[in-house]
């Protein structure tokens, strides 16, 4: 097992000034990993990622220990804006990118950028595709006013409940007012038709080999969009985790080795 570090790494472009944000890294053979999480976690998802693999594990501003003023830019396009900023501020020529939920940001940079892209690993994320209908709570985040009423409501005990044993964890330390902005922003800046104009440009992204893992048991996005993705980059390899839900590695730790394996 690779040792894991954090570092702290000023990165511009995503406010006025520089963004303070949190990375875990450890050593990796040929191009670096670049693993991005989604909400309402940070980059501590990927600790066994990094110890098997090696890499870049950044908590995202509004996340995790980074940063969460408020004057970023929280949105799918921010945060897009935002990758190709870490990937040069860590010095990166190309990468192999893997990316969870909203992680899949990451996606509408590397999908402008399919030069800097070896190899490409998409897990349970929000379908930058058409006919996604966001969830349940996700609505009602995005409805001002009841999404802060929401928030407010949404304690420790609550995110143990519904999110995987450590996962919910990881959440309950880092879910402050910060965060909890961030969410609310974010997905108040992500209708559906925003999100489903973004699949045409993956289309760039189909000379990347590309491996898409969806849980099978996944109560926030169904995995029939794990093929709808696969259609989008021009043919990925699918695997749907059969008792999985929407974080797999959670329920089924042979996630991580299929993974490591296929970027190796």
């Amino acid at each position: 097992m690779a040792e894991v570090t954090t570092q702290t790494v000023e990165v511009p472009g995503f406010a006025d000034d520089p963004w303070p944000v949190v990375v875990r890294s450890a050593p990796e053979d040929g191009t670096p990993a670049l693993w991005v999480h989604g909400v309402p976690t940070c980059g501590e998802d990927w600790v066994p990622f990094l110890e098997r693999a090696g890499g870049y594990a950044p908590d995202l501003p509004g996340f995790g220990g980074s940063s969460k003023r408020g004057d970023g830019d929280f949105t799918l396009d921010g945060y897009a804006r935002f990758t190709g900023a870490l990937v040069d501020a860590l010095g990166l020529e190309r990468v192999s990118l893997v990316v969870h939920d909203w992680g899949a940001a990451a996606l509408a940079w590397a999908a402008a950028h399919p030069e800097r892209v070896e190899r490409l690993v998409v897990i349970d994320a929000v379908p930058l595709l058409g006919g996604y209908r966001w969830h349940r709570v996700a609505r009602l985040w995005r409805t001002p006013g009841v999404g802060e009423i929401v928030m407010g409501l949404t304690l420790g005990p609550v995110l143990r409940r519904v999110l995987p044993p450590g996962i919910g964890d990881t959440a309950v330390r880092h879910f402050d007012q910060g965060t909890q902005r961030a969410i609310l922003r974010l997905y108040r800046a992500a209708p559906p038709d925003a999100l489903a104009a973004h699949e045409a440009a993956l289309g760039a992204l189909a000379d990347v080999p590309s491996l898409v893992l969806w849980g099978e048991e996944d109560a926030y996005i169904t995995p029939n969009f794990a093929q709808s993705y696969a259609d989008a980059l021009g043919g990925a390899d699918v695997r749907v985790i059969r008792g999985a839900g929407h974080w797999p590695w959670a329920d089924d730790p042979s996630v991580v080795e299929a993974v490591v394996g296929f970027l190796r």
